[in-house]
């Protein structure tokens, strides 16, 4: 491995995701493995900045595999947007020697450490942390069969009292402004309808299957909303007055999942993808890589350049749609 890395920096930066502590783990290590000295930055580019740093070992990662959220916790940080504060984050760096990071994150993470690296050169290997599922360049995120799981769970409770009392539900899933948690927990969870952003359902096909439904028997009914979906213009409390209004014979509620969808312990699957990234990531570095993201294609690692992840877009499998389509009878 030809490089002149010598210090590694691991940090969090955005929302969190099932699996982080897992990536953290698996970059620390592999430092440890290589001989190269890790440090962890706490609070994202806000601990860049005010040099909020802690030497890391093997040891100092025990335990954490199978813990939700993250260990060097996670921070927006607007002075992070401005020269001034990304100088000050380069000069905390100089400081303590770090002449690399892995940024665990989504497109905003990446963003930053991109522009960061254009302005100061300092290299970068970015791992995809969010339970969106929305970076471009790699099948899953870190995080993402996490949240489907949880997501699932929930809606299985929520059927139970919704065939308890003649219900229908409207439940309401992250994803902004891609809907994969919304029709894979949709589909996993045997929804009767699934809005999302990508698929404009309409209001008139949306009464038209709720009264398919009922003819049919159907006592209770559930429908995933992805917080994207835009179906009323609105949200997610329009929808249900709007059905109310037009469809008395149902009683409706909603459940929004909120920042639930975002802990709990990961998945086998969250875990083993997470550890497979932060050795790449590791490797990469002392490769000479930089400004790439680690994905999975194929279930082989893959690295994506930086610049493509943030602006490319993930598709729907159609084939999931069509599905859907056909088990909503």
């Amino acid at each position: 491995m030809a490089s002149n890395i010598k210090k590694i920096a691991v940090f969090t930066s955005g929302g969190d995701s099932p699996g982080m502590n897992a990536a953290i783990r698996s970059v620390v290590r592999a430092c440890a493995y290589l001989q190269i000295d890790c440090i962890g930055i706490f609070r994202g580019y806000q601990g860049m900045i005010e040099g909020d740093f802690m030497p890391m070992n093997a040891r100092s990662v025990n335990n954490i595999i199978n813990k939700g959220g993250t260990m060097l916790k996670s921070a927006r940080c607007e002075e992070f947007r401005t020269k001034a504060g990304r100088k000050k984050a380069f000069e905390q760096l100089q400081a303590n020697g770090i002449d690399s990071l892995v940024v665990i994150g989504g497109d905003g993470s990446f963003t930053g450490a991109l522009k960061f690296n254009e302005e100061y050169g300092v290299p970068f290997i970015g791992i995809p942390g969010t339970i969106d599922n929305d970076i471009f360049g790699t099948r899953v995120t870190v995080g993402y069969d996490t949240a489907l799981n949880t997501v699932v769970e929930a809606i299985d409770k929520i059927r139970d009292t919704a065939s308890s009392h003649h219900r229908l539900f409207f439940v309401e899933v992250m994803g902004r402004d891609v809907g994969h948690i919304a029709l894979n927990s949709g589909i996993g969870a045997g929804a009767e309808e699934i809005l999302i952003p990508e698929e404009d359902l309409g209001l008139e096909r949306l009464l038209d299957s709720l009264k398919r439904s009922k003819a049919r028997g159907k006592s209770s009914s559930i429908v995933v909303v992805a917080e994207g979906d835009r179906t009323t213009g609105k949200n997610v409390y329009e929808l249900k007055e709007f059905v109310e209004e037009n469809l008395p014979i149902y009683d409706v509620r909603v459940c929004v999942l909120g920042h639930m969808q975002r802990g709990g312990a990961p998945t086998c699957s969250d875990r083993v993808l997470a550890c497979r990234m932060g050795v790449k990531a590791v490797e990469s570095l002392l490769e000479g890589k930089s400004n790439l993201m680690t994905g999975i294609q194929e279930n082989e690692i893959t690295l994506t350049p930086v610049i493509e992840a943030i602006k490319g877009k993930t598709k729907l499998d159609k084939e999931l749609i069509r599905i859907s389509d056909i088990l909503t009878v």
